[in-house]
């Protein structure tokens, strides 16, 4: 419910309202704050008098963020797991050690840390008006446990991470009192030191309240509850609403409720609603057993026919109505009011042979995590223009929903969502793990009962609602548990589909199954996951993982490709939160010598990290039947090592080399699909491509004209065709079009390397919805390209002549020094470093994974190169380098002299910021040598790297621009260790 437009706020709070006086008090302003890190407040009676050492400060808010706390150090008792401990041992991180330099790389710094009880006092002027009345303080987000003090009296405690905290006062005398508040944000139960509700990782573990304080007058019949349960087929609505009156009873009266339509710009529509009027008796008498409180309590329930031409409400049309509910009730011949809002949606939500739909509509859930990330104050926003803001950007990339990893946003985030049509995964305040565990009888499984309850009385009207998971990876007897906990919540609130978790188990209780089983690079897999291991193709689809459950499955976390650190993004942190883990980062840059380079490597990482993306996304829009995926994810994840993980940075802005656009084309609604067999092909071979449709739009597209094309890099058509006219495409992604072969022999010889891309279009009307994969065609190769790596004897006397190949590093040397250019193919094995060179970026973060490979992100060059312009490439790695990287190693070079940079760089993890190379070239005595740990290996599966070595030999022969800088034979013996 919401905050009532009269009389009182109610146990539950839905949709915001502007509350009018005179019922209501706002706390916001200047309290008294004393820290307590001893716990001796309460023994000290710090809740009778305002102890010497408070000072001042402002409510919401947290005490951090206004200076309080202490200095970060080596013993701060930070809340989140450490896994990467060589910051306590490494030698390179011993300036960081310091007190006066201390930082750490494993999340963001706060300026200030505290960990402990704060007391906040202020005094109070309760109304002559609101003579007997009972009086409720509401907390709207507080971290964590709350305990409040009228005059000395102790009032109560909550401990809700989910909801807002309600105190009843009791019935206060007109007139001062004073009002002590004790916020303790140490672990009240443990939930998982990772859990994002709780963790340093992300948001950190602040002390205060946030969001709306107030005092309100309560009459004394009110209204405690109201759910709206929605029958969207049927354009009704069942409101059942819950009383609750004190000692006098609930008397018997009426209750009236009044749906109005909400316009899209958010106003009310007086003339469209739908008003029912119900009658009650109350009933239901209990003594609280609380200082001698009584209630009694009834229920009604309302019926409400909302019309045939009622909007629904779903991603393409977010149609909502605002519902009030009057209550109006006599008891011992006195009357009394009471009025709530709460918002209805027209929505059904529901899992239909294997598949999930929405008002049965099928519908794909393109989702990514929202992590409890807001580095400027380090707690969440309470206000809906900041949620609209970051929905707003998920939306542009065409994502339909939010996944709250193990934490629940206050209700704006609700409010938001439900007007722009954006789904929720709304979870708990749990992440039972590293050392916390489910099913064991421990306190956390009462806490979820009790968060639960708390959760879907307080947000579960709110449409935009969809799914709620526990928590996030549970341990313990978490099947066991789980299954209880579905089955009992689905029960109790059946308006949103249920899984045991996020991440695990999936277990026949699930409505959906979140399991991460199905993507493209799994925890642990390195360089045997399939874009590191497979050659590149777009066939690659989940549907073992389907046919093996009968329950829709939306993988879980996929992706986690990771950028560069942008370090212009360090000069955004002006809050609390501070970056000195990317501080560090670029410290280890600018030792390496490459801070210059810093843009270089975020633009050529973060390419590399879209393409990866793309191939995810598009891998789960093939496989028909499957239920979505959520994004690890859209923005960068500043905890755990440093996950930069995101198109988009902490702050969801972006980092300049992915536009929304281009993700949308293959995260939208309407995906056309390419099945490519491959990426890499050869001028005369028929290309050959199926062409598939993932369409979750808002109806099936009627007469469409799909067409594809291929295209230079000016954009220009080379050849093309329609795949299909005036075809019907249902909703659902099991649409295949039929397989596409191009003869593009037809185009007559073609003697030179050329990158066309493939373009799909599909045609409705003034739409087009277009997706684009980039091809890499190449002439065979001539005999050069196939001269073996293992000895310069065995290179033919034909051109390029003078051109010598050898893989021993001594014969290179010799070679050179007597005159000859020589081109050095190094052997994995002859390269002693541990860098685990691979296709892809890192994984998550090579700190936190514990060094799993990749452990570079990917290639940078300069693509005006003469080497390159017989080999198509951008300056970052493209498909085309698959080849050339399966297998190979990458050389350390921090040993070259100055001025002699690579030609071919690798980009290391930035926790090592190596110098790294695959290709150097350089004069060595009387010769040239070029230098490579790429896999040149050729074979006719192998046209880009056949093609890749022709030409690198050809660029050895040529007598343009021999290269300037000098390379040692000590040097270049270097590059192997």
């Amino acid at each position: 419910m919401d905050h009532p437009s009269s009389a009182h706020v109610p146990a539950t709070a839905d949709t915001a309202a502007v509350v009018p006086d005179p019922w209501h008090l706002d706390l916001a302003g200047e309290w008294s704050c004393t820290l307590d890190p001893d716990g001796v407040g309460e023994r000290e009676a710090w809740f009778a008098t305002t102890p010497d050492a408070a000072v001042a400060l402002t409510l919401p808010g947290s005490l951090q963020e206004q200076g309080l706390g202490d200095p970060v150090g080596l013993d701060t008792p930070w809340t989140g797991s450490i896994v990467d401990r060589s910051f306590f041992t490494d030698e390179r991180y011993a300036p960081y050690r310091r007190p006066d330099t201390f930082a750490v790389p494993f999340w963001l710094q706060p300026r200030v840390y505290y960990r402990g009880a704060a007391w906040f006092s202020r005094e109070i002027e309760i109304p002559p008006a609101w003579s007997g009345r009972r009086v409720r303080l509401s907390l709207e987000r507080v971290h964590w446990e709350s305990t409040v003090w009228v005059d000395g009296e102790r009032i109560g405690s909550e401990r809700s991470l989910t909801t807002p905290h309600h105190h009843d006062l009791g019935r206060l005398a007109p007139g001062r009192h004073l009002l002590t508040l004790r916020v303790d944000n140490r672990t009240v139960v443990d939930v998982g030191p990772n859990a994002h509700s709780v963790s340093d990782h992300t948001q950190g573990n602040w002390n205060g309240v946030v969001g709306d304080l107030r005092l309100t007058a309560l009459p004394e019949v009110r209204i405690r509850r109201v759910r709206v349960f929605p029958d969207a087929a049927a354009r009704t609505a069942t409101v059942r609403v819950d009383l609750v009156g004190g000692t006098g009873g609930t008397g018997s009266g009426d209750v009236r409720v009044v749906a109005r339509r909400v316009r899209a710009d958010g106003t009310v529509d007086d003339a469209a609603s739908t008003a029912a009027t119900v009658g009650f008796v109350g009933e239901h008498s209990r003594d609280l057993g609380e200082r001698g409180v009584t209630e009694s309590s009834a229920h009604v329930d309302v019926s409400l026919d909302l019309g045939a031409d009622a909007p629904l409400w779903d991603e393409f049309h977010p149609g909502r109505h605002e519902l009030t509910v009057e209550l109006a009730t006599t008891v011992d011949g006195r009357e009394h009011r009471d009025v709530a809002r709460t918002v209805l949606g027209l929505r059904d939500v529901a899992v239909r042979d294997g598949r999930i739909t929405v008002n049965d509509r099928p519908t794909f859930f393109r989702g990514t995590l929202e992590c409890a990330v807001f580095p400027l104050t380090g707690y969440p926003p309470t206000d809906v223009a900041a949620w609209r803001r970051i929905i707003e950007v998920c939306r542009a990339h065409g994502l339909n929903l939010l996944r709250f990893h193990s934490w629940c946003p206050p209700r704006a985030a609700f409010d938001a969502a439900d007007a722009a049509g954006m789904y929720l995964q709304v979870e708990g305040p749990l992440w039972a793990n590293q050392g916390a565990a489910l099913g064991e009888g421990r306190a956390v499984d009462a806490f979820l009962v009790e968060e639960t309850r708390r959760i879907l009385d307080e947000y579960g009207n709110h449409p935009s609602f969809v799914v709620m998971a526990h928590g996030n990876e549970p341990a313990g007897r978490d099947a066991e548990f789980l299954g209880a906990w579905v089955h009992g919540t689905r029960a109790m609130d059946p308006r949103r589909l249920y899984t045991s978790a996020a991440g695990w188990p999936a277990i026949p209780a699930n409505d959906l199954d979140n399991v991460p089983e199905p993507r493209a690079h799994r925890w642990g897999e390195g360089l045997t996951s399939r874009l590191n291991a497979c050659p590149p193709s777009t066939t690659s689809d989940y549907r073992a993982w389907v046919e093996a459950t009968p329950r829709p499955i939306v993988s879980h976390e996929i992706g986690q490709w990771c950028a560069y650190p942008d370090l212009d993004e360090i000069g955004r942190y002006r809050g609390l939160m501070q970056p000195r883990n990317l501080e560090i980062f670029r410290d280890f840059l600018a030792a390496a010598g490459l801070e210059d380079r810093a843009a270089e490597l975020l633009h050529a990482s973060g390419r590399l990290q879209t393409l990866c993306y793309k191939e995810d996304v598009e891998a789960a829009l093939r496989t028909e039947g499957f239920g979505g995926f959520h994004l690890l994810g859209l923005s960068d994840f500043p905890g755990q090592g440093t996950a930069l993980v995101g198109v988009l940075n902490a702050f969801w802005e972006s980092k300049g080399y992915c536009a929304p656009e281009e993700f949308a084309r293959f995260c939208g609604p309407t995906v056309p699909l390419a099945r490519l067999p491959r990426r890499t092909w050869r001028h005369g071979d028929d290309l050959t491509f199926e062409v598939q449709v993932a369409h979750f739009g808002a109806a099936e597209l009627t007469g469409a004209r799909v067409t594809w094309s291929l295209r230079d890099d000016a954009g220009t058509e080379v050849l093309g065709g329609v795949v299909a006219e005036a075809v019907d495409l249902p909703l659902g992604n099991g649409t295949r079009l039929g397989t596409v072969t191009v003869p593009t022999r037809r185009r007559g010889q073609v003697d030179r390397a050329e990158r066309l891309t493939l373009w799909l279009g599909i045609e409705t009307g003034d739409a087009v919805h277009a997706n684009d994969w980039p091809l890499w065609f190449y002439p065979d190769a001539g005999p050069a390209a196939d001269v073996p790596a293992d000895s310069a004897a065995d290179v033919p006397a034909g051109p390029p002549s003078g051109v010598v190949v050898t893989g021993e590093v001594d014969e290179a040397i010799r070679l050179a020094t007597d005159g000859a250019r020589v081109l050095l193919e190094l052997a994995p094995d002859a390269i002693g470093n541990d860098v685990a060179l691979g296709f892809t970026t890192v994984f998550w973060n090579t700190a936190w994974t514990e060094g799993q490979g990749p452990h570079t992100l990917g290639l940078v060059h300069d693509p005006a190169h003469r080497l390159f312009r017989d080999f198509p490439s951008d300056g970052h790695t493209d498909w085309q380098w698959w080849e050339l990287l399966h297998g190979a190693r990458a050389m350390l070079v921090d040993g070259l002299p100055d001025g002699l940079e690579p030609t071919v760089r690798a980009i290391d993890t930035w926790f090592e910021a190596r110098r790294l190379g695959v290709l150097v070239e350089a004069r060595l005595g009387a010769g040239t040598v070029a230098v490579t740990s790429l896999n040149l290996q050729a074979s006719p599966d192998r046209p880009a790297a056949a093609h890749f070595r022709r030409r690198l030999l050809d660029h050895l022969a040529s007598d343009e621009a021999p290269p300037e800088a000098e390379i040692t034979p000590a040097q270049l013996r270097g590059l192997l260790r």
